[in-house]
């Protein structure tokens, strides 16, 4: 992957002229808090740079100044080399908190936005024109905003920040909580910008997106602490990745844990749902020190893998002091009993809203002990299929068993055995964290000899220790999810339902989470999550796809990669969007995918057949192939690829 750094040169030379954003020691104090510590950095035009790092990294603060929002205590922010508060008409800023109006349509809220930036009617028309037909949007131009899905808000905010034609783009986690589809389709069209000449700086808490910028920067307590192109960082850890699959991951994921600060040849341990991770510098001694570590086993399967991103980003926390552990939860009531047996069970579930389909007919069973991810694109069903499955919905038809009871899913007896986490956080903002805790754990009912520790617990695992008298609304969003879970869990419910738990939450606290969510399933509570992050959802033990109401694929992640087919061809060429556009011409747009300097393309013959192929291709439009290998598929492209197959068979989700 030499010639990749070599291609990126260009964005990477200090005190470059062409710099369209730069920032030289750049300090942001509020009192006492130094929220932004000695930045500098550089992007260049048609660059997209990926900002990376925890909750409070600053990673905010820093955009706001760039877009001219708020003043720096001290230091240089450029764009264009002018102060970032007199360049403001040449930055269009996406935050968090997207200013759409959900009572104006679609067309209305682009008009609205186009003329605060004193953008001509006539132009005002003809950008919203091309953007939304860009989004493939256009047909929802007189759409109410408050009726769109996630995805296409996300679509629509960035229309609406391009109308005015910006020549810096700052996007402040601009695809939290839309399903991958629409993240997949957010981003190709993100890299076309970027190849006209658009500089797009970008923060995400999801690494597989970083993989889609051109540099990263790990930011860390305001400071930057690595930066360079993502092949850069992952190769620069100096470690391989072993994947590891044996009988007892719990056990095993343990032993393993109790080495990592001992003889320093295991450095880290990830569990996800068919696997651990391990990371290790020596590939032998890391071999041998798990055949060793794990007498009495069946021979384990290891497998030889490149870091990811996430490891680059945990492992360089960890040197910083930024640890990851979780505290032991304290449990009183395990269910291990009951593993093995069902704790859900529907048949033939189904759910009409009047002539609508919302979910049509699926077939889903979840055993004490085992985590089922649900899996679906917006509109695919997924939130009422897990309302029905909870007893909050009524079905249309079809059978349900949950926690061993069928007749009365909101029987008291069964409201006890379960908890629940909602996409909108379970919390009442109004309330104090101590006064939602004490709420919570009121009705379900958590014994009051067992209520103070609990709730000391879901303050330690949140961050919080100390701070319970602060007013719950006022919290960032990552704290505010740990502490919905921690309430969720309180009462050690048998049976759990999670509706994307982890939205936005940074990559850290997103292990902490799943750390917790395998100890209770080791407990033996029977847990069922949702989640549109892909990379997560390989910490389930079973997944089940769905699309336009349908269960279309089930199975282990492994096994749901195996039942793909075909195979997966990364390219490094000397123009990835000219090559991406060509390919999509002949083969099916979701099968080819940017990732900085790469290209992914999806072929269905052998290997070689399609290697040859597409380089005989790009050559023939001078598209030089500086290398070509054929790597493992990614959840996220058996998602994509189940997602287009249904929808070519006339599978359709409702905001198709």
């Amino acid at each position: 992957m030499g010639t990749v750094v070599e291609e990126t040169r260009a964005f990477s030379s200090p005190g470059d002229a062409r710099a369209s954003v730069r920032l030289v020691d750049l300090w942001k104090k509020y009192g006492e808090t130094e929220a932004v510590r000695g930045v500098s950095l550089e992007v260049q035009p048609g660059e997209i740079f990926g900002l990376i790092g925890p909750d409070g990294a600053g990673k905010t603060s820093t955009f706001q100044i760039l877009a001219g929002v708020m003043p720096a205590t001290s230091g240089v922010a450029e764009i264009f080399e002018k102060p970032s508060r007199e360049a403001r008409s040449m930055v269009g800023y996406l935050t968090q908190a997207f200013s759409l109006y959900p009572d104006l349509t679609v067309s209305e809220n682009i008009r609205y936005i186009g003329d605060l930036r004193r953008v001509a009617p006539k132009e005002i028309l003809r950008r919203s024109h091309q953007y939304l037909s860009m989004f493939d949007m256009d047909r929802f131009a007189g759409r109410l905003a408050g009726k769109l899905s996630g995805g296409m808000k996300q679509k629509l905010a960035l229309v609406a920040a391009l109308v005015a034609q910006p020549r810096v783009l700052l996007l402040d986690e601009p695809t939290t909580g839309v399903d991958p589809v629409s993240r997949r389709e957010f981003w190709d069209t993100l890299a076309h910008l970027a190849d006209d000449g658009l500089t797009i700086v970008v923060a995400t808490p999801y690494l597989d997106e970083a993989e889609r910028c051109h540099r990263v920067a790990l930011m860390h307590l305001g400071q930057i602490h690595k930066m360079g192109t993502p092949s850069e960082l992952r190769n620069g850890l100096g470690m391989k990745r072993l994947e590891l699959r044996t009988e007892n991951l719990g056990e095993a994921e343990d032993k393993l844990s109790g080495e990592e600060n001992g003889d320093g040849v295991i450095s880290d341990v990830q569990r996800f749902g068919d696997r651990l991770d391990v990371m290790v510098r020596d590939v032998d001694l890391g071999k041998k020190k798990i055949i060793d570590d794990l007498p009495g086993a069946p021979s384990p399967d290891i497998r030889v893998a490149e870091p990811t991103l996430e490891n680059t980003f945990v492992a360089t926390l960890r040197s910083l002091g930024q640890e990851t552990r979780t505290p032991a939860f304290p449990g009183e009531h395990p269910h291990k009993d009951l593993r093995g047996q069902v704790a859900i069970h529907a048949r033939r579930l189904t759910k009409k809203f009047g002539n609508f389909v919302a979910v049509n007919g699926i077939d889903i069973q979840v055993q004490y002990g085992e985590i089922y991810g649900l899996l679906g694109a917006n509109g695919a069903g997924k939130t009422t299929a897990i309302k029905m499955l909870c007893g909050l919905l009524e079905p249309t038809l079809g059978d349900m068993t949950l926690a061993g009871e069928s007749a009365n899913l909101r029987s008291p007896a069964v409201r006890e055995k379960i908890g629940y986490m909602s996409q909108k956080f379970s919390l009442y903002d109004d309330l104090s964290i101590d006064e939602n805790l004490d709420f919570f754990g009121g009705i379900y009912g958590v014994p009051q000899a067992e209520l103070a520790e609990k709730k000391a617990w879901v303050l330690e695992f949140s961050g919080l220790a100390g701070k319970e008298t602060l007013i719950t609304g006022t919290l960032p969003g990552g704290w505010k999810q740990r502490v919905a879970f921690g309430a969720a869990i309180m009462h050690e419910p048998g049976v759990l339902f999670l509706d994307e738990p982890t939205s936005g939450v940074d990559p850290l606290a997103r292990r902490s989470f799943w750390r917790m969510i395998n100890k209770l399933a080791d407990m033996g509570t029977a847990i069922l999550v949702t989640t549109h992050y892909l990379e997560e959802a390989e910490q389930c033990n079973r997944l089940g796809f769905m699309v336009a109401g349908e269960l279309v694929t089930e199975g282990t992640p492994s096994g749901v990669k195996k039942q793909q087919g075909g195979h997966l061809l990364e390219f490094v060429v000397d123009n990835p969007q000219k090559a991406a556009d060509l390919l999509k011409q002949t083969m099916d747009r979701w099968r080819v995918s940017i990732f900085g300097y790469r290209l992914h393309v999806i072929i269905d013959e052998d290997a070689e057949t399609g290697k040859r192929d597409v380089i005989a291709q790009l050559s023939k439009a001078g598209i030089h192939v500086h290398d070509v290998r054929e790597e493992a598929y990614s959840l996220e492209d058996v998602f994509i690829a189940v997602v287009e197959k249904a929808r070519a068979r006339g599978q359709f989700a409702e905001e198709d």
